[in-house]
């Protein structure tokens, strides 16, 4: 999608949010009893081998991640202010990397991501293999910057590169069976520590899955994203390529995506698998619909502050892309279906 105005989707540099200031799940999963006193042991003894018979927190051997520049269609200049590269890939939720914000980028940088695959299936009449090539090649890249809302209520604003998720599907030819899209992570415990053990991952069953209501998936706004800041994605933000709805709470943003597939009745989701009552399949952001243990009404937007910066904002309805996706829901009750 190229866009030649601005739109109140359309964000700037000036929008990008620090890295530092991350309000950690672990409190949700704590409360829920997933997470054990060795869960929250020093980082010193989380690296001993009593702690851990592999090497989950990455030895210094580890091979180091490289991204590399990408070819892209620059986005227009915005009001907003970027959240600085550096806070953006430093601060994550990537349970499959760790718990704490800072372990996907310390526990990922080994991971594997060429050669990659990406399927998509289903109630499709065009089934589509893409290879790792084919994510930067079959379509062309442009940049989008969007505000993240994370469940949590810290918010970021990132420029993402990559290609809408509607020019994808459309190419596989969905059949009329298709009613919604489910994703599905990379099920890999020899490179995502997390996955090997419920304790370390968070108690999630993995691999983990999102999906999407088929009008959802094609509205302009959803991309897959294969970059951000110019460059390819590092693997703690979903390398090679992770879905970006940023209407959404973040969990619905599922990351370095392995399957696509459409199908007929709504899909398993992780996190209403794990919490029902917490997380609906919808997860629009919404500030008049609080969380079962905090309000949803404001957010902290990550800027260059420590961690008690304050910066604290106003939470928007759809997190401010009301203009563009409320037609999704008319008639809908936004608090039962959350």
């Amino acid at each position: 999608m190229l866009i030649k105005s601005k739109k109140s989707y359309q964000l700037t540099d000036n929008d990008v949010t620090d890295e530092q200031v991350y309000v950690n799940r672990r409190q949700l999963l704590k409360s829920m009893g997933y997470i054990g006193a060795g869960t929250l042991l020093s980082q010193s003894i989380a690296r001993s081998a009593s702690a851990a018979p592999f090497d989950f927190w990455g030895g210094s051997d580890q091979a180091s991640f490289t991204q590399q520049a990408l070819n892209y269609q620059k986005a227009p200049a915005t009001d907003e202010l970027l959240t600085p590269e550096a806070k953006v890939t430093s601060h994550n939720n990537f349970y499959e990397f760790g718990l704490d914000k800072s372990d996907p980028a310390r526990n990922s940088q080994g991971l594997k991501v060429k050669p990659w695959q990406l399927t998509v299936s289903g109630e499709v009449s065009k089934p589509i293999t893409l290879d790792y090539d084919d994510l930067f090649k079959k379509f062309p890249l442009e940049e989008r910057i969007y505000r993240l809302r994370c469940v949590e209520a810290w918010s970021m604003v990132v420029p993402w590169v990559g290609f809408s998720l509607a020019d994808l599907i459309k190419q596989a030819a969905p059949t009329s069976k298709a009613k919604y899209v489910a994703f599905e992570t990379l099920y890999d415990p020899e490179q995502m520590p997390g996955q090997r053990s419920r304790r370390i991952g968070g108690g999630i069953d993995y691999p983990y899955v999102e999906g999407l209501r088929l009008d959802e998936a094609m509205n302009p706004l959803t991309m897959l994203s294969v970059g951000l800041y110019g460059k390819t994605l590092p693997p703690q933000n979903g390398a090679p390529i992770r879905l970006v709805v940023p209407w959404k709470y973040g969990f619905k943003s599922i990351k370095s995506i392995v399957s696509i597939k459409l199908v007929e009745k709504m899909p398993p989701t992780t996190w209403n698998i794990l919490a029902p009552n917490e997380y609906g399949f919808y997860a629009n952001v919404n500030p008049d619909v609080s969380h079962p243990r905090w309000s949803q009404a404001s957010e902290r937007r990550i800027t260059t502050g420590g961690l008690f910066a304050r910066n604290r904002i106003a939470t928007l309805p759809f997190n401010g892309y009301g203009e563009e996706v409320a037609h999704l829901y008319k008639n809908m009750d936004l608090a039962r279906y959350y």
